[in-house]
């Protein structure tokens, strides 16, 4: 007599047999990159927190750590950076109006005016980018490592806008010179946008767009062809699909 099959376990049954399979009772993990914990305690974009931490100056639980990829668990280890126990920070933003004098720096060893003073000082914060010493406009202030990353980090293609006043009459070749672009010391760079806003006989205001802004770039750019800054002020960095 031939043996009965056992009955098929109906699909639902299955899915649920998979699903209770799938859970699992080990705890969530909040351990991080300690370049990221440290972006979001306010010590500047993950680039510069990893320069921290190659410079030997952090240590988790009182362990020096030099090593790239480390992790740490914030709500269980403690970080210090110069000895510093760091503290989560609810994060803030500030929009400044850089003026002409004051450094785009959290430390200056001359002890020059920082743009970091012109806000309060309850939390820590740092500049988004950078403005020279001679240039005035707007700069971002936060502690949000993230948002720092993805406005500066040069992959993200966010656009810098600059209202530029030089010495002299600027001439078309100049300006396709600066779209074509030319070498400084740091290699080749050009400009992504540039057009005339009003022309004089001693002087030319321009609006100059940049995507990746070097030391001092548009100053050096145009002394190369032959032109003074008197002004550079940043007054916007609009999205890419703003500008053609």
């Amino acid at each position: 007599m031939p043996k009965k099959s056992a009955p098929k376990q109906s699909t639902s049954k299955r899915s649920a047999t998979k699903k209770r399979g799938r859970r699992s009772s080990k705890p969530a993990d909040s351990s991080q990159r300690l370049q990221r914990f440290l972006a979001s305690a306010g010590f500047g974009s993950r680039r510069q927190c990893e320069e921290l931490i190659e410079a030997g100056r952090v240590d988790v639980d009182g362990q020096i750590v030099t090593k790239l990829g480390s992790t740490v668990d914030g709500s269980t280890q403690k970080v210090r950076v110069d000895g510093v126990l760091l503290k989560k920070q609810k994060s803030v933003y500030y929009a400044v109006n850089k003026p002409i004098g004051v450094v785009t720096t959290n430390r200056d060893p001359q002890g020059r005016p920082r743009v970091v003073d012109l806000v309060p000082p309850d939390e820590r914060v740092f500049p988004v980018g950078r403005l020279d010493l001679s240039s005035e406009g707007l700069i971002l202030l936060t502690n949000d490592g993230e948002l720092a990353q993805r406005l500066t980090h040069p992959k993200f293609g966010v656009r810098k806008v600059y209202r530029v006043v030089v010495a002299g009459k600027v001439e078309t070749e100049t300006m396709r010179e600066m779209r074509k672009g030319i070498y400084i010391a740091e290699g080749f760079v050009q400009v992504e946008g540039a057009k005339l806003l009003k022309s004089r006989s001693r002087s030319t205001e321009m609006e100059i767009v940049l995507r990746e802004g070097k030391n001092r770039e548009i100053r050096r750019i145009l002394a190369r062809l032959g032109h003074k800054v008197q002004s550079c002020l940043l007054y916007t960095s609009p999205s890419p699909r703003d500008r053609g």
